[in-house]
């Protein structure tokens, strides 16, 4: 199999630190200032951090307590995610102007392909640059892009001349680009993956190209088919426009720790009051539910469990939630409780037939 007959022009679309970004538009005293949205320097997780926060180990994901150890002059601000969805909306209405093939991956991120475009305009990377320009005009806000042949490409390019820039990588530029690229990079590549392969001596994307198919299924199990394939420059997912979500759910953290079950059935109640809504709202119901506890040392632990049948009400979510509370001692005082709901009754759609490209004109593409 080669790359080439696979070839695409695809733009992972990224906004900049966006709901910080969000937040410095709206209130211009934000504006040059290391801003966290969400958390506290008490409790809470960090949502997104700016720039400005991120130049001293700020980040998402991170306690409100150690960003602000890290930033003491760091500034929170709570999360207005309605002020966000609706800049989000702005932004697709701008991508749908190009393609029909959009694949949002979040509120502030997107794949575009571009192959036929509305336009019929050959260039995927000079439709990124007047997408960034008509997002900037729109909507006051940077937006990164990454153009190549498939989302994989494309999506570690994104983040290689941020913020507010792009970087294409040409069909005859990819397999050197993957070669040179730290094993870090590559999509299923996690920490503990990271670990293992560094253990085997890979390193980068050349080290792994030297590896065998048989080799990387041993000791990868079926991912080793991917990382197989996708140091070759093959990716074949497209971008879907239809994404089936998986779980639905709500958590709460806690301004103190809680110890007391009753106290935590009382705060689950209104959890999966929450949960019923966006079920609700969503029109879905599942089958397997799960409870989140996180300990006062910040470890997790779930506790689920797989029905006979869809359940989306308020009372039938509680009564599975509180036998899961009880089905063995709670170790710690808790600092967050979540509940959610995945095995949904979604039904999966037919893929989007994407138009074909003669193969022998292919690499005459411009990029």
């Amino acid at each position: 199999m080669d790359f080439r007959d696979h070839l695409r022009k695809i733009i992972h679309v990224d906004m900049d630190a966006f709901y910080a970004s969000v937040e410095q538009l709206d209130d211009p005293s934000l504006k040059g200032k290391a801003l966290a949205v969400g958390g506290s320097s008490k409790r809470g997780v960090v949502a997104a951090a700016s720039y400005e926060a991120r130049k001293y180990g700020v980040k998402s994901a991170m306690s409100g307590r150690q960003a602000a150890r890290l930033c003491p002059h760091l500034i929170f601000v709570r999360p207005r995610f309605e002020r966000y969805k609706e800049i989000s909306q702005q932004i697709r209405k701008i991508f749908f102007e190009y393609t029909d093939l959009v694949e949002p991956l979040s509120l502030d991120e997107a794949y575009l392909d571009v192959t036929v475009n509305k336009f019929n305009f050959p260039s995927a990377t000079i439709l990124a640059r007047e997408i960034r320009e008509k997002i900037k005009a729109k909507t006051g806000l940077n937006a990164s892009a990454g153009i190549s042949i498939n989302k994989f490409i494309a999506k570690v390019a994104s983040d290689i001349n941020k913020p507010n820039g792009q970087k294409t990588i040409p069909p005859e530029d990819v397999i050197d680009f993957l070669e040179q690229l730290d094993i870090r990079k590559f999509y299923g590549v996690g920490k503990v993956t990271q670990d293992k392969m560094y253990r085997l001596g890979i390193f980068t994307g050349a080290d792994l190209k030297l590896k065998t198919l048989d080799y990387l299924q041993e000791h990868f199990g079926k991912s080793g088919l991917h990382y197989y394939n996708v140091v070759r420059g093959i990716h074949l997912s497209e971008v879907k426009t239809t994404r089936i979500r998986k779980s639905l759910g709500a958590e709460r953290t806690f301004s103190e720790n809680i110890s007391s079950e009753i106290y935590m059935l009382e705060k689950l109640e209104d959890i999966a009051e929450e949960v019923e809504r966006r079920l609700k709202n969503s029109r879905v119901a599942g089958k397997t539910i799960t409870l989140k506890l996180k300990y006062s040392d910040f470890s997790v632990q779930t506790r689920s469990k797989t029905l006979k049948l869809f359940i989306a009400s308020k009372a039938l979510i509680m009564e599975e939630t509180k036998a899961l509370l009880y089905q063995e001692p709670i170790k710690d005082s808790i600092r967050l409780l979540g509940i959610s709901l995945s095995n949904l009754n979604t039904e999966q759609p037919k893929s989007v037939k994407k138009p074909s490209i003669p193969k022998e004109e292919q690499l005459k593409l411009p990029f």
